[in-house]
């Protein structure tokens, strides 16, 4: 369990950097891994997945505290969907224990392949934030240990502020121990579910307005269309069946990317024909059932997906814009990415609810978020994203810090209102390269 050196990577593969790394396997162990990173490397950051896309999981040339060996389920309580478990337990584990017993993560992004501990520390949202909020607004309470020793249980209802500090926190404040949560019951695995079509981005909206009491909802949509038919896509909604078998997980299988290729696969070209056949398919209109897993979570069967975009890597720009700028600020968004030629075939839109944050930093707010992938092209693809961030600070909206790799500090420290609140509860011994490259 000693320090050791490790070069690391972010989903998004931009850059692979050296770390001293530990990995405790149980719970008396992390004190004596994480004083040995501190001592050795001046500065800590724990690590669960690394599916973050940028460099907010990334501490290079320091500490790294692993949380993959943390995974041990504490309690659960199958009468009122109370579970507890380590930091390192992830959503797909949490499921295949939950599910048989009729219960369901109360919010989920689009990857089961995430720790509870960075469910919390990114705040993570999924396709019913707009009646449920983020994954931090269920949590009941949490274990934090901070550099000099201690440990404080903390949640809604004691030491709020640090809960609200940490929910969102991008693992500055601390190292999350154990995390307790809400579950939300279930009859069945299945989920009942349309897709529909749409011709243009107006019809997002549409569609977007006639689903509010669609418990999800999640759009596809062509980035690479233009004129009439900008922004036309797919619009996916669904919710959880009253009847059914109570089946954890599919079948395993599916298939993978063992290698990174020596170019990338993801090119203009392969985009728009990707995106002509995914649009025209027969499946894009559709009305029945399937089980939760490929509503949930479409690119977990594809293993190792980033590695399409060969060993540049690629990006992911995440915004979000407030209702009053949401429909003229996408459809700005829309035709530049458009005119820029540049390619995503990852494309994400829809619209998030009226929660109050969870946490200090979370990042979903009332308005339209619009996520893509874009392979890493250099300045090409660093210009296009300039210019999409003028249209995002125009519209008075902000970026995803848990995906991003290159915003720039002013945009950041104005699109978070708390944010000098939260450096208050930062705790000095932990650090990332996000946090460098902020300010933060």
């Amino acid at each position: 369990m000693s320090p050791h050196a490790k070069t690391v990577a972010s989903w998004g593969n931009l850059s692979h950097g050296g770390h001293m790394v530990a990995a405790p396997s149980f719970h008396d162990e992390i004190p004596m891994a994480l004083n040995e990173l501190i001592a050795q490397c001046r500065s800590v950051l724990p690590y669960g997945l690394g599916r973050s896309y940028g460099d907010v999981c990334l501490n290079t040339g320091k500490g790294l505290l692993l949380t993959e060996r943390l995974d041990r389920f504490l309690t659960f309580d199958a009468t009122s969907g109370i579970l507890r478990a380590e930091a390192g337990v992830t959503i797909g584990e949490a499921l295949r224990l939950t599910v048989p017993k009729g219960w369901f993560v109360p919010v989920t992004p689009g990857t089961k392949f995430v720790t509870l501990g960075g469910a919390v520390a990114n705040d993570v949202h999924g396709k019913n934030h707009h009646l449920a909020g983020t994954f931090g607004r269920f949590v009941r309470k949490l274990a934090l240990r901070r550099s000099d020793g201690s440990v404080t249980e903390c949640g809604p209802d004691r030491e709020r502020d640090l809960f609200r500090a940490t929910i969102g926190g991008l693992g500055l404040t601390g190292l999350i121990e154990w995390v307790e949560i809400d579950l939300q019951p279930i009859a069945s695995a299945e989920i009942e579910m349309q897709s529909l079509r749409f011709a243009g981005v107006e019809g997002f909206f549409e569609m977007s307005a006639d689903s509010v009491s669609w418990p999800y909802v999640v759009s596809w949509i062509d980035c690479l269309s233009q004129g009439s038919a900008l922004g036309r896509g797919i619009f996916m909604r669904g919710r959880h069946a009253e009847t059914g078998a109570l089946v954890a997980a599919r079948a395993k299988g599916g298939l993978g990317i063992p290698v990174t290729p020596p170019v990338g696969l993801v090119t203009p070209l392969s985009v728009r024909l990707f995106n002509e056949a995914y649009y025209r398919r027969p499946g894009a209109t559709f009305t029945g059932r399937t089980h939760f897993d490929p509503f949930f979570y479409p690119l977990d069967r594809l293993h190792h997906w980033n590695r399409a975009y060969g060993p540049r890597g690629f990006y992911q720009y995440q915004s979000v814009l407030p209702p009053e700028t949401a429909r003229r600020g996408t459809i700005e968004m829309l035709k530049c990415i458009a005119a820029s030629g540049q390619a995503s075939c990852l494309v994400v839109l829809k619209n998030f609810g009226d929660a109050p944050a969870a946490g200090m930093l979370s990042f979903p707010m009332a308005g339209t978020t619009l996520a893509l992938d874009f392979p890493n092209r250099g300045n090409r693809t660093l210009a296009l994203f300039a210019a999409l961030d003028d249209i995002v600070v125009r519209c008075g909206g902000r970026l995803y810090a848990a995906k991003d790799a290159r915003m720039v500090p002013a945009m950041f420290h104005g699109g978070y209102p708390e944010l000098d609140r939260f450096r208050t509860f930062l705790d000095p011994a932990f650090d990332s390269d996000l946090k460098r490259r902020l300010s933060i």
